[in-house]
C-alpha cells in the first residue's frame, strides 16, 4: 500500500521560487536527485518507498510533489539521529489544495493526495488561479 507524506516547504515564497531552489540543488539539472531531512524515519518506510511522493505546503495549499527514492537513517557527529529523504528531482505540479500548515511531516493516504495538475492550458496557471478554479468546481 502507498502512502505520500504532506511537509511545508520552509522558506518557499511560491512555486516559482520552489523551482529555483531545486535548480541550485540540482547544480542546474546536472543532479538527478534532492533531499530532504527529518529527525526521524517514519515509520511506514517501506510504503514511503514503494511509490510515495512528498506533497509540499506552500503558502497554505498543496502545490507540488516529489517522489520518494530512498529514506536513510543517519548519525550527525554529537550522536543525534536523523533520516535522509532521497527525491527525484522533477518537481511535479499537483492541483492546489488548500491545507492548513504543520509542523515536520504528516502521512497523506492516496485517496487524500491532490491529483497531478494536467499539461498545458491548466499547466500555466498559477496555483492561486488553479486553487480557485478548483474550488468553483472549473478545474
Amino acid at each position: 500500500m502507498v502512502v505520500h507524506l504532506s511537509r511545508p516547504a520552509v522558506g518557499i515564497e511560491s512555486l516559482d521560487h520552489f523551482y529555483e531552489v531545486i535548480e541550485m540543488r540540482t547544480k542546474g539539472g546536472q543532479l538527478d536527485t534532492t533531499q530532504a531531512y527529518t529527525r526521524n524515519i517514519p515509520k511506514r518506510a517501506d510504503e514511503l518507498v514503494d511509490g510515495g511522493s512528498i506533497y509540499w505546503i506552500i503558502k497554505g495549499q498543496y502545490c507540488a510533489r516529489q517522489k520518494i527514492l530512498k529514506l536513510e537513517k543517519q548519525e550527525d557527529d554529537e550522536g543525534r539521529k536523523f533520516c535522509i529523504i532521497t527525491l527525484d528531482a522533477e518537481l511535479i505540479r499537483t492541483v492546489p489544495q488548500l491545507r492548513r500548515a504543520h509542523q515536520g511531516w504528516r502521512y497523506l493516504n492516496e485517496a487524500d493526495a491532490p491529483d497531478d495538475l494536467p499539461e498545458g492550458d491548466a499547466g500555466d496557471l498559477t496555483p492561486e488561479m488553479a486553487a480557485e478554479l478548483k474550488e468553483l468546481g472549473l478545474l
